[in-house]
């Protein structure tokens, strides 16, 4: 019986890998860019940046403020893979360091780790909306976190957007952000 499900899922695995070489997909998302936000309701300020390591793979970084003796600072390492050519599966794993007195109940700086999952989404030409979930761990700091987005690409190396974040440090906000391309 073992015999027979191993190479039943071995032939599962050859179509799949043969309709993949046959229609391949690109989902045309640039990981690729610096990007300039404002968080509202705690008014923050912040910037972040992704570059891509790998066809499939990305280093991310980001930086948010009140200008209060605080921070929140990421640095980690992402993959994206392709659904179909509209859409793209990401996860991320963060090291995270913050300084944040009302969610970390400390006026020194911690470190931690975040892990999340996301979908990107074209809904057409200039129009992208995603979310992701994850976790973060910081000190005694854990929670499940989550955020909704919706970018409007004005060119091609130019894009706005808007962000609902859910359970952060900094707790729920809105951010507006601009992305350019590189």
């Amino acid at each position: 019986m073992r015999k027979t499900l191993i190479a039943s899922g071995l032939v599962l695995a050859s179509v799949s890998a043969v309709q993949a070489n046959a229609q391949p997909t690109m989902s045309n998302f640039s990981y690729d860019y610096t990007e300039a936000r404002i968080g509202i309701s705690p008014l923050t300020y912040g910037a972040g940046f992704s570059t891509s390591i790998h066809p499939n793979a990305h280093i991310t970084g980001s930086i948010d403020t009140e200008f209060e003796s605080d921070w929140d600072a990421t640095l980690g390492v992402g993959f994206h893979a392709p659904v179909n050519n509209w859409a793209d599966i990401t996860g991320e794993l963060k090291a995270r360091s913050a300084k944040n007195k009302s969610a970390l109940k400390s006026s020194s700086g911690k470190f931690g780790v975040e892990v999340n999952l996301g979908v990107r989404q074209w809904l057409g030409p200039q129009l992208e909306v995603g979310g992701t979930i994850g976790h973060i761990n910081i000190d005694d700091f854990e929670e499940v976190t989550g955020s909704v987005y919706g970018r409007f690409h004005a060119t091609e190396l130019f894009s706005v957007g808007v962000t609902g974040r859910f359970n952060e440090l900094y707790g729920d906000q809105v951010m507006l952000s601009t992305r350019f391309k590189f």
